[in-house]
This record gives C-alpha cells, structure tokens and sequence, in this order.
C-alpha cells in the first residue's frame, strides 16, 4: 500500500478527490466562489482528462470524486461522463439546478444504477431571498429540478450556503426538502466562504487551511488544497492555497499535499463544518 493509499485508510487525508470541470456558468451569483458567470473563462479540464485523473485517483487509493464548477452541467457530455466516472468511484457532481432538460434528465437516469449523487444548490425556503443571491427564478427552477431527478432514481443532495439561518427559517427549508424527496440525512448547510465574489459584498467568513479538509483538487491552472481553493477575485486567480502547478501523474500533487498535511503544527487541524 503507497503512502497516500495509507493516509486515506488512517484518515489523515480525505478520501475524496475534487475535480473543476469548468469555471462558466449561466448565473452570476453573488457569494461565488469562482466569479462565474455566462462570461468567465471556460477553464475546461477536459472529458479525457477527467476520466484518467479518476483512474489514477483509484489506483492511488482515493475512496471518491467530487465534480464541481462553474456550472458543470452546461458541458454537452457531463451526463455520460459522470456515469464513466462513477464506475470508477462513487462521486458527487455539484450543481445550480437551472439547466434540466427533459433531455437531460433522461440522459442521467443511469446514474440511478451507480454510486453518484447530484447536489443542488437552495439557500432559503421561499422564491425572493433565495433568488436576491442567486438569480431571478432560480428557485423555481431548483425546486422543479429535484423531485424529476428523484423519480428517475438518482440520489440528489442539497447545499443550502448562507451566513445565517434561524431555526423557523431552517425547519421551513428542511420541510420543503422533505416534500421534494431528499432526506434530512442529505441535507447540508454551510457558511459562505469570504473568497471569490462574496469578498466585494462583505459576506462570509475566513477560511484558511486550518479550518479547510484538505481534500486535493484539480483544476485546468494546477492543484489546490481544498475545492474552496482555486477561487477567482478580481479576475485573479488566488493561489494561497495552490500545492502545485503539476496535476498529472496525480500521485505528484498527492504526495505534496500529504507532505503539507504532516507538516501541519498540533492543534492546526480544526475546521469548519464546510464540504
């Protein structure tokens, strides 16, 4: 057993490997962490590209993928691709839930037979204050989106990212949730991270490498330590939390990310509850 495949066995890294497909995306929402929008560059990692990072990230001993973006779901062969991924490791792909055809829900029903979820992103219970973040109809589209993927079989997650949430407030959206099909046990909340957009709308908190799982992520620019990574201010990309320029062979950004981990002082590995 290599070295990784060890550190992933005693959980000294995490199992999961992350992957930026693309960095555009068709909203434009006011906490990204990338500066998404319908005109930022594409910074495609690429369908062959993604397949054999998946690969080596098996045979290195990762236990799962993530696929993020930008909005990954406006590259034509996300939905095959995901299923060639998931037959690899079980994975989680990130999305806005806008950009469900009937077409291309239909294309994900095989992933109902595989180790993969779909995370969809839904902040608040009503249409207004989710949609004043996100985008104008953006919760219609969501809430339309999760329960077609559910009955077509395919397991949905859903992100809810906001600075604060009362209790009513939270029930609420837990109840709606619920209505739509996904458990409690797939429900996630999470702060925003003061990166990317929210830093020119004052929102969200600090995060560094001690508060970060240091989950590898690959991007087209290089490897970073956490998805929260490879975000983008000011048209810059921020590079505190790059580990290296190299992503291919994986076991290269692998190793020197676990080189950083141990050398972490004691005490430095407490994290806020973001995935």
């Amino acid at each position: 057993m290599n070295a990784v495949a060890e550190a992933v066995r005693d959980g000294v890294l995490p199992g999961r490997v992350w992957l930026y497909a693309n960095y555009h995306c068709n909203l434009a929402c006011t906490y990204c962490l990338t500066e998404s929008d319908p005109r930022a560059e594409r910074r495609e990692l690429g369908e062959q590209r993604m397949l054999a990072l998946a690969q080596q990230a098996a045979e290195l001993g990762f236990t799962a993928l993530g696929v993020t973006g930008g909005e990954p779901f406006l590259l034509p062969y996300l939905p095959e691709l995901l299923a060639r991924l998931a037959a690899i490791l079980p994975l989680v792909c990130l999305s806005n839930g806008t950009v469900f055809t009937e077409r291309r829900l239909e294309r994900l029903r095989p992933l109902a037979e595989l180790p993969a979820q779909i995370q969809l992103s839904l902040d608040r219970p009503e249409p207004d204050p989710n949609d004043q973040m996100r985008g104008p109809g953006n919760f219609r589209k969501v809430v339309d989106a999760i329960p077609r993927l559910v009955e077509r079989g395919v397991r949905v997650r859903v992100a809810t990212t906001v600075t604060a949430i009362d209790d009513e407030e939270r029930e609420r959206l837990c109840e709606l949730h619920r209505q739509l099909g996904v458990p409690d046990a797939d429900h996630i909340i999470r702060p925003i991270v003061r990166r990317g957009r929210a830093v020119d709308h004052g929102l969200g908190v600090d995060a560094g490498p001690a508060d970060l799982p240091a989950e590898l992520t690959i991007t087209t620019d290089g490897a970073f330590w956490s998805p929260f990574g490879p975000t983008v201010h000011g048209g810059r990309l921020d590079t505190d939390l790059l580990v290296t320029r190299t992503t291919t062979p994986l076991k290269v950004p692998a190793a020197a990310l676990l080189r950083l981990v141990h050398a972490r002082p004691a005490g430095a590995d407490t994290q806020l509850n973001i995935r």
